[in-house]
């Protein structure tokens, strides 16, 4: 490390910045990422990235100087991802119960929509129709249980979500068949099935 590679403080701008870059992608994930994932993410080379993500584990462990996170960064089926601390579920699931009385955001409803219509649909296919990314909309609809994941697309193994009873018992129908027709409101909506998967 040269004097160039560090600030008045002794920190090394180059390392904290791939730190934040790998807590910003982190934060919107959904699914355990690959650390080459990670690495083409943040233009950073692999092995950087993986000593990068064991610092951040520890830090959030309270190993270093900072106190205990009630969050956890864990390597998991071959990728990481980050996830609330066990100890802590039964504040969590208080939170999400008592915010699962709260409405749906416009963007939650347009999501829960275009799967409604076209599952089982993909992230990338909810993200591609909305024209911005979904992700973190579409954890609020798992979480809130009006969608679940439903195996995997064989082309990219990407997830696909579906919606579930529970939503329908929520709408008052027996089944998606009783959804309105969007074709009359919507010129053109049979073009959504033109959307490749991604």
């Amino acid at each position: 490390m040269t004097a160039l590679d560090t600030d008045s403080h002794g920190h090394d701008p180059g390392v904290e910045r791939l730190y934040a870059d790998l807590e910003s992608v982190l934060m919107v994930i959904d699914e355990p990422a690959t650390v080459d994932q990670l690495a083409q993410a943040v233009s950073a080379p692999s092995p950087e990235v993986r000593a990068a993500l064991r610092a951040l584990a520890a830090d959030y462990d309270g190993l270093g100087s900072g106190p205990r996170r009630g969050f956890q960064l864990r390597e998991i089926a071959g990728g990481w991802r980050i996830y609330s601390r066990p100890e802590h579920s039964g504040v969590v699931e208080r939170f999400m119960a008592d915010g699962g009385t709260a409405k749906l955001s416009q963007a939650a409803l347009e999501t829960l929509a275009v799967i409604a219509y076209l599952q089982p649909a993909t992230r990338s296919r909810v993200a591609g129709i909305r024209g911005v990314n979904s992700d973190s909309v579409i954890r609020t609809l798992v979480t809130r249980g009006l969608i679940a994941e439903a195996g995997q697309e064989p082309v990219t193994s990407a997830t696909l979500y579906t919606t579930t009873g529970y939503l329908l018992e929520l709408l008052g129908i027996d089944s998606l068949d009783e959804l309105p027709k969007l074709s009359p409101l919507l010129p053109g909506l049979g073009d959504l099935d033109d959307f490749p998967e991604s």
